[in-house]
């Protein structure tokens, strides 16, 4: 089983859905110990991306995520635009002149995006990021691939492993970012860029339906 263009094309359409009708919530985790605009600038960055998807629907799966990692790059301030727009460049190399991905090419593709942001974000398992929504997620579509699942089963593993990396986080220390000089007062809040790319992930495992 493959996942192709059209179905890649239209869970990216999902996700900018997704982050703008979250925009909301992202800002009030956000607000309870960061800047409180996470939401905004996610929605204000994935309207551009939705522009773009639409002006430009390409056959390349690779394109496709080129497009959105380079709109991201462009579109949203500081840290979370350098890190989400490598996430999808490396997706983006990871798949470049495929018009049909299977479960072992994902497992690349999200590997690949994993390590961009562990480069750039020097972030750990574990200091209350986005990595802790992220990193269980590929650690559960490695291990679906090595069991021997089927596409459709190995995202259901990998979004229920994003979300439950997503809720671990309200009880971790913050460790980054502005957030870190909060100290304890971080402990009991859920990480907007943890939930963001929760979202990210989910909107991405529902290009096979199930």
């Amino acid at each position: 089983m493959t996942i192709t263009t059209p179905q890649i094309l239209k869970a990216l359409e999902s996700m900018c859905d997704t982050i703008e009708d979250q925009k909301e919530y992202l800002s009030e985790l956000d607000g309870a110990i960061g800047d409180g605009d996470h939401g905004v600038n996610m929605a204000k960055c994935f309207r551009e991306v939705k522009k773009k998807l639409a002006d430009n629907p390409a056959q390349d799966i690779g394109i496709l995520f080129k497009d959105v990692g380079m709109v991201v790059m462009n579109s949203v301030g500081g840290a979370m635009g350098a890190l989400y727009g490598t996430f999808f460049l490396r997706l983006s190399q990871a798949s470049a002149g495929k018009e049909a991905v299977n479960l072992s090419d994902l497992v690349m593709m999200f590997q690949a995006g994993e390590q961009g942001i562990l480069d750039i974000g020097k972030a750990n398992l574990g200091d209350k990021t986005l990595i802790d929504a992220l990193s269980p997620a590929v650690r559960a579509i490695e291990a679906a691939e090595k069991e021997g699942k089927a596409l459709g089963a190995a995202l259901a593993d990998f979004e229920q492993a994003a979300r439950k990396g997503m809720e671990s986080t309200r009880d971790m220390l913050a460790k980054m970012g502005r957030a870190s000089r909060l100290g304890e007062r971080t402990i009991g809040h859920q990480d907007a860029g943890a939930t963001s790319c929760y979202f990210i992930l989910r909107s991405l495992a529902s290009a096979v339906p199930r």
